[in-house]
């Protein structure tokens, strides 16, 4: 007991609107449903935990974390209550809980992703929880980061599975299944199912696959609770940092932005576990990304710097390359031209100097020179908001994109579409801005992401310098029934989109 508040829980506890001997009767409740008929919490307890900072035992965080997550409609973890393992918070941690302990690592994705189908069940898919600063984040990890990561030396072997299962009984959620030994083949057979949603997810979008995503994700967590030998653990390792940035990126493209935050940030703890720093590196640079997305550029430098830095000296040029270009995004959403021009070359040379007999990992293979061109067109047409002498440039880069993208990037097509018609609008020429932005709505209606509608909206704002224009006032008439009815959600600046 600390003799403090927990000020996390309170928070919580605050926006669930319960009263003290609610959320007690509650907690007994849950817990009989979840095999624990024998708990008595009384009110008394409960401002014991809330006022004075006790921490209960183990199962009561995790019946706590499974009322709020339904309460407030977003997933809610054990970290996020104030509990850390085993009800105490882990030395080093940050109030944010980052970075947790290596043998949290699995336990944390477990529990996140339990939670998260649990919302997708039950219809749930509230997102309001605030997103982490990217400052924050940055701050609490950069060490972590930048230390060489170490698997358990003391981990059991793979022939002692009573050993594993003993040293591992930390219970990290839901729908966990006993703790059991995998072999090569079934590690392929993962490895291939994540090329088989990532290729999904560039041609369709994130929607219609997101929970099968979650589900694998949750699985790998399951099987990584159980030591294997080196080299498997840390392709199981490989993988759940692969399905992580996955399910994040998903996420992120349905608007769940603060659950999509928690993915990548699990993803980078997972690529690290596995000794993958670059990885690790490339998971925070899709958290940048969010940010720019959400109109916090000052949030995404702050994590492009951990993610350029704390990839380490293995990340591949390419690697650097595309780190380069979201990093002059985000200068560029914020007027810094001359910076972001120094970026782009930086990523031209680094792309050209990327050496074709060293494959790049499966996680870069969508980052070609299309995606090269397509980022570069999103950075100028995104400065032409501040410098409309961008906006040629940005056209250019667009064509281009559009020249090199292969049938399977459907999405990436359509943001080069909008990318091209609104560089036109803001470069006067409405004729050609109207030819592309009819491309983009006959591609619209086969995605599943709300980033596509964004990205519409702030096209449909910069027809309005046309209106008067019939040929522009029929297609401002075909955007309006092409998007969805509502406002678009909270904290998005239109135009300014990720890719």
């Amino acid at each position: 007991m600390t003799r403090e508040p927990n000020t996390r829980l309170a928070d919580l506890f605050g926006l669930a609107g319960w009263s003290k001997g609610e959320l007690a009767r509650l907690v007994n409740r849950q817990a009989a449903v979840m095999g624990h008929p024998q708990l008595a919490t009384d009110t008394s307890r409960v401002r014991r935990w809330i006022d004075m900072g006790e921490s209960p035992r183990d199962p009561v965080p995790r019946v706590l974390a499974a009322l709020f997550t339904e309460r407030l409609g977003r997933v809610v973890t054990i970290e996020d209550l104030g509990f850390g393992r085993r009800g105490r918070a882990g030395k080093g941690q940050s109030p944010d809980g980052l970075p947790w302990p290596p043998e949290r690592t699995a336990a944390v994705l477990t529990e996140f992703t339990g939670m998260d189908l649990m919302l997708n069940r039950r219809g749930l898919v509230g997102a309001g929880a605030a997103l982490a600063a990217g400052s924050a984040i940055s701050g609490a990890m950069h060490d972590w980061l930048h230390s060489d990561p170490v698997l358990a030396s003391d981990a059991p072997h793979f022939d002692d599975p009573l050993r594993a299962r003993a040293t591992h009984a930390d219970p990290a959620g839901y729908d966990r299944y006993e703790a059991a030994p995998v072999g090569s083949l079934e590690i392929d057979a993962l490895e291939h199912s994540v090329e088989v949603f990532r290729l999904w997810d560039a041609s369709r979008g994130g929607g219609l696959q997101r929970k099968a995503v979650v589900g694998q994700l949750n699985e790998v967590g399951g099987m990584l609770s159980y030591h294997h030998p080196e080299h498997l653990q840390r392709r199981l390792w490989g993988v759940a940092a692969n399905l992580a940035v996955l399910a994040g990126w998903m996420s992120h493209d349905v608007g769940l932005e603060p659950t999509a935050q928690k993915y990548f940030v699990i993803a980078a703890h997972a690529a690290r576990e596995g000794g993958d720093r670059p990885r690790a590196g490339e998971a925070l640079s899709r958290a940048a990304r969010q940010m720019v997305h959400l109109g916090r550029p000052d949030d995404a430098l702050d994590l492009m710097k951990l993610a350029k830095s704390g990839g380490g000296d293995d990340t591949l040029p390419r690697t650097r390359a595309m780190l380069c270009t979201i990093e002059a995004w985000a200068q560029a959403s914020m007027g810094r031209g001359q910076a972001m021009r120094r970026t782009l070359g930086e990523a031209e040379e680094l792309f050209v100097s990327d050496r074709s007999d060293v494959p790049p990992p499966s996680w870069m293979q969508m980052f070609d020179e299309a995606d090269l061109h397509g980022m570069q067109a999103l950075a100028y047409r995104t400065l032409a908001d501040h410098d409309p002498a961008a906006a040629p440039i940005a056209q250019r880069h667009a064509k281009r994109a559009m020249e090199l993208r292969g049938d399977q990037h459907k999405r990436s097509m359509l943001f080069d579409y909008i990318s091209m018609a609104s560089a036109c609008f803001i470069g006067n020429d409405p004729e050609q801005a109207d030819t592309f932005a009819r491309m983009a709505l006959n591609s619209i209606g086969e995605m599943s992401s709300h980033r596509t509608w964004d990205r519409l909206r702030e096209m449909y704002r910069l027809t309005g310098k046309y209106a008067d224009y019939a040929k522009i006032e029929h297609l401002r008439e075909d955007i309006q029934r092409a998007l969805p009815k509502g406002p678009p959600k909270p904290g998005a600046r239109s135009g300014v989109k990720a890719v």
